[in-house]
């Protein structure tokens, strides 16, 4: 089965891209929404996309830890600048759109083919 990519993904979807630009070719294999960094530790699968608010450090380092293949901000939520250094080292791609987390998810599943 082919599987996305985040490359193809922000085309799709029409989304910003803000950091990690090493990990467009990261496959995707679903995703997760959430805010609240421990229920996504204990929820979230590897190659998922992460949809949240949270434009700070410890979401890449969260990604990172469970190899994650990207982040959307949702409602345009900024990444802080130690975001944006962090996911460029690791190579997360870290996304950004106007819609909120409920019209990602929705327009998400649409391509969306795990």
């Amino acid at each position: 089965m082919n599987r996305l990519i985040v490359k193809e993904l922000i085309e799709k979807m029409n989304l910003t891209l803000v950091a990690g630009e090493e990990g467009l070719e990261n496959q995707i294999e679903g995703g997760y929404v959430g805010d609240l960094l421990s229920f996504v530790m204990a929820h979230a699968r590897e190659k998922n996309v992460w949809i949240t608010i949270q434009g700070h450090i410890n979401s890449v380092a969260v990604a990172s830890l469970l190899g994650l293949s990207a982040i959307i901000l949702s409602e345009n939520a900024g990444a802080d600048e130690e975001m944006i250094k962090k996911a460029n080292e690791e190579g997360i791609p870290v996304l950004s759109t106007s819609l909120n987390s409920f019209d990602v998810i929705c327009e998400f599943a649409r391509y969306n083919n795990a």
